[in-house]
């Protein structure tokens, strides 16, 4: 039932996306990413708001935060768990970890990119 749950959140989130990401393209510049940045923005708040009533109230169960959390934001952006995790280190004070996993993932992110653009062009 998670994965029925996952899939049709996730598919809610990607549709999601292409149209806000696509609406803000369109009004703003073409010379900079601004559709993906205000996804991820808006992302990571929605994301916050919905872990933060589950940590203060547990209004969300099991099947509610596998829709909402991990389907419709999952397909919206996985910037905001990737946020979410490093927040969380960061209330853990695990400053080190924190910022390997955010400093880590966007430099090996840009490399494994990179590696696979040139793979790609062989």
């Amino acid at each position: 039932m998670h994965v029925l749950l996952i899939a049709l959140g996730g598919s809610i989130g990607a549709v999601a996306r292409y149209g806000l990401s696509g609406l803000v393209q369109r009004f703003t510049s073409p010379y900079f990413p601004f559709g993906t940045f205000t996804v991820n923005i808006v992302g990571c708040l929605v994301f916050g708001i919905l872990a933060g009533i589950a940590e203060q109230r547990f209004a969300l169960g099991p099947q509610a935060r596998a829709f909402l959390l991990i389907g419709v934001l999952g397909g919206f952006t996985t910037f905001s768990s990737f946020t979410y995790e490093t927040f969380q280190l960061l209330r853990d004070a695990e400053i080190a970890r924190a910022a390997l996993n955010a400093f880590g993932q966007v430099i090996v992110g840009l490399v494994a990119l990179w590696a696979g653009f040139v793979v790609a062009r062989m």
